[in-house]
């Protein structure tokens, strides 16, 4: 079992992984089933850094600290609306109980469920739930961590993988480029693909992963957003540029992640040298 056995309700490595996949599907599938029930009825306010949040997404992200708990014993976890600090724990749930709460609220049928595992301070997996849309994502990237752990990108359960070689697969007016609402600077020169916004971090970046578009850019993701897609992303071949130059990871004990930005370009790895310097504007 290797370094899993840090993990004292896992017997054996595959067991291990298959519990956190299993809880991941599980979890996100019940809660975004309630989710869907108040679907474009939810009530919002905004929080002092403008966004939006509701009382859905203080329910989900309670039930889901609450299933963590009960589930993995020795899990930290860090959330979007009540834990902030990163805890002294090797393994550590990072979740947004809704990713795209503005979409939520007003009706868009595009927001999600992320949630992010991370080991000694870097994730190592992610599962994101697209409700409106019926799609999971997950994956598996074990990097350095020396991890006994499968490997692989998916989407529901079918894999994903990003190849140079795709037929049509070069910057143009016919491919698409993703951006966030904090973003928009990219447009003030031309810009060589079509561009989309559609208002959920995660989805964004994972529209790389599943060969949607050719890149993606969020300008100011906290940790809640990015740390699921960190791996599903990476783990489908895509390369993750942090654009203040700063390793977004692993994560310190002790320190507040709640207003931490980290500004980030995802895109093909022949695409970085094209799309990095005109992304770069947003910083």
């Amino acid at each position: 079992m290797g370094q899993n056995a840090t993990t004292a309700d896992a017997t054996t490595a595959a067991e291990y992984w298959k519990k956190v996949t299993a809880f991941a599907q599980e979890a996100t599938d019940e809660i975004g089933a309630h989710l869907m029930s108040a679907f474009g009825k939810a009530t919002a306010e905004q929080k002092t850094d403008g966004s939006l949040v509701t009382q859905y997404d203080k329910w989900a992200d309670a039930e889901l600290r609450d299933r963590i708990a009960k589930t993995f014993l020795d899990h930290g976890v860090l959330t979007e609306e009540a834990e902030h600090i990163f805890p002294d724990t090797d393994w550590c749930w990072v979740i947004d109980p809704i990713d795209g709460t503005t979409n939520f609220a007003r009706g868009v049928p595009l927001w999600g469920i992320s949630l992010g595992l991370l080991y000694k301070g870097t994730p190592v997996f992610g599962h994101v739930y697209i409700p409106p849309i019926a799609q999971h994502f997950h994956g598996f990237f074990p990097g350095a961590s020396g991890l006994d752990m499968p490997e692989g990108a998916f989407a529901n359960n079918q894999p994903l993988c990003i190849g140079q070689d795709c037929p049509n697969s070069t910057p143009s007016n016919t491919r698409l480029f993703s951006l966030c609402a904090r973003s928009l600077k990219v447009l003030q020169n031309p810009f060589p693909c079509k561009i989309r916004m559609l208002g959920v971090a995660t989805y964004n970046l994972l529209t790389v992963a599943s060969g949607v578009s050719l890149g993606a850019v969020e300008a100011t993701p906290k940790i809640w957003d990015i740390a699921a897609v960190w791996a599903i992303t990476q783990a489908a071949g895509a390369s993750w540029i942090n654009l203040d130059g700063q390793a977004a990871f692993p994560l310190k004990v002790g320190k507040d992640y709640s207003t931490h930005p980290f500004p980030t370009l995802v895109t093909r790895p022949d695409l970085v040298e094209e799309f990095e310097p005109l992304v770069k504007v947003i910083l």
